[in-house]
């Protein structure tokens, strides 16, 4: 098993979703070529409020080892849960080792909060029910200053 006290490096595979993204993985397998991946149609995912990241593990080699098995997705899975995220990993239906949920404000178990907040004012009528500050832009740098 991986040191849990050495420094672990994660990368972020996806984290918010669309609708139609959501829909397109929710019909793989059922109405789609591919294997099924969620059991969450579009509304009904953490991913389309901004509430869940898909991960993996960094190999030195830049490669990706999806096996669950591998002992840095328990590194993995140990350091999400540590810093009070909901692990995929702990899913009954469906295990999603890669999945992480932000827990708190809204129960992980159901999204029919968000969804009627969704529909009424958008993601930022979620995350303002959440207690998340609005979304900032910075913008692009302009050339003619010389800043990168």
């Amino acid at each position: 098993m991986a040191n849990l006290l050495a420094p672990q490096t994660f990368r972020v595979a996806q984290g918010l979703r669309t609708f139609a993204e959501q829909a397109a993985l929710y019909a793989q397998g059922r109405t789609a070529p591919g294997n099924i991946v969620t059991d969450a149609d579009a509304g009904y995912s953490m991913h389309n409020y901004g509430f869940a990241v898909d991960c993996y593990p960094n190999n030195p080699d830049g490669t990706i080892d999806w096996g669950p098995s591998h002992p840095d997705w328990k590194a993995m899975e140990q350091c999400g849960v540590s810093v009070g995220l909901v692990s995929g990993a702990n899913f009954i239906r469906l295990v999603d080792a890669p999945h992480f949920e932000l827990s708190g404000r809204f129960p992980s178990s159901t999204t029919d909060e968000m969804r009627s907040l969704f529909a009424s004012g958008g993601l930022q009528a979620v995350w303002d029910a959440a207690g998340i500050p609005a979304v900032q832009t910075i913008p692009p740098p302009d050339p003619e200053l010389g800043t990168s």
